[in-house]
């Protein structure tokens, strides 16, 4: 097997595929009601074209970039995913190594299957950490303080999840939600019985608050001195909000379309919410990237850096620590690829002109 790793990400899909219980890749791979957005995140990727510059000399290509005073290699980070440990027994603290391996910035999910204690001591890496606001702000508040005190960097706070997203597979599957390692004695972690349908959904509602609003930016605000991003924004009007609020960063995502279905997917609404920010704080995007292409066309739209959730799951599903690494790294050199033979240079070489949307061609015709 190691003899013949796999040579993209589509490949590692299929390994995770084989190598998890259908309950855990389900949950993993699913989307929303018909998962139309699911299917349209990697599919709007497909219906962008890159426009090459040719005979510039790219025998040195920079991929580095500067993230909220951060340097970093590359623009590639690990967006927040729950329940490492479905994937891979060693779960996040797994994933962290690899990350850390590759000098890579991860997020780490609120819904984490380990410690954040644990993930902190692990190796010494940049990490920010992905939050919900609970019914009990206590609770979230308490996540807040470890992570600061663990040398978490920024928080991450998703703003697209009042409720639930309806995911048939899981209900489908009865899916218990996996142990959250994080709430341990902060309040009942067990008691998830139910009959009906997805373990998950149950957990979620007695526990989100649906009445989150604008003012809770405010209060997570006066709480931390770290940076606060927003994910989950893929419309002008809340971007501008967003920056009015005060978030350090926009993370446009739709929840990797686990939440709405028919929300636009990632890639078309970036350049929306990028005009809207008109520069004033760096706008990100997660959700269909599978390419270094992918990444390249993200940059061209605008973002700073790019998100990548399932795809580093898939690695560590098919081979621990190393499968995770690997995906980083694919990614990581076929963006480097990519940029040598769009002619780009250097990350701010990667302009809106080298990407040719389904917008322009429209356009074009008129």
């Amino acid at each position: 097997m190691e003899n013949n790793l796999p040579v993209n990400i589509r490949e590692y899909q299929e390994l995770a595929k084989k190598a998890l219980p259908k309950m855990h890749y389900d949950y993993i791979n699913g989307g929303a009601e018909d998962e139309h957005t699911l299917r349209d995140n990697i599919a709007a990727y497909g219906r962008i074209l890159l426009r090459p510059r040719v005979l510039v000399d790219v025998s040195n290509i920079d991929m580095s970039i500067n993230l909220l005073g951060y340097d970093m290699p590359s623009p590639i980070i690990v967006a927040p995913t729950g329940s490492h440990k479905l994937a891979n027994p060693e779960g996040e603290v797994a994933t962290a190594r690899a990350a850390a391996a590759c000098n890579t910035l991860m997020v780490l999910s609120f819904s984490a299957s380990c410690k954040i204690e644990e993930v902190a001591s692990s190796c010494d890496a940049i990490r920010f950490y992905q939050l919900y606001v609970f019914k009990n702000r206590d609770i979230s508040a308490t996540l807040v303080q470890r992570a600061e005190s663990h040398g978490f960097k920024a928080i991450v706070l998703t703003v697209d999840t009042p409720m639930l997203g309806r995911r048939e597979a899981d209900i489908r599957n009865k899916m218990v939600a996996p142990a959250n390692a994080n709430l341990e004695g902060l309040m009942p972690i067990d008691d998830l019985d139910t009959t009906d349908g997805s373990k998950l959904e149950k957990y979620v509602r007695d526990t989100l608050d649906p009445s989150l609003s604008w003012k809770d930016v405010e209060w997570l605000k006066s709480i931390t001195s770290l940076p606060i991003l927003l994910k989950g924004i893929v419309t002008a009007e809340d971007a501008r909000k967003a920056v009015e609020a005060g978030a350090a960063s926009i993370i446009v995502s739709n929840h990797g379309a686990r939440q709405l279905d028919y929300a636009p997917a990632t890639i078309s609404a970036l350049e929306e919410v990028v005009k809207a920010v008109a520069g004033a704080v760096p706008v990100l995007v997660d959700g269909g990237v599978r390419r270094g292409t992918d990444v390249l066309k993200a940059l061209a739209l605008g973002a700073r850096a790019v998100m990548v959730g399932r795809p580093v799951l898939y690695g560590l599903a098919a081979r621990g620590q190393a499968g995770a690494k690997h995906v980083i790294e694919m990614l990581n050199r076929e963006l480097e690829l990519a940029m040598a033979l769009c002619g780009c240079r250097s990350v701010a070489e990667i302009t809106r002109d080298r990407v040719q949307t389904e917008g322009d061609r429209f356009r074009s015709l008129l």
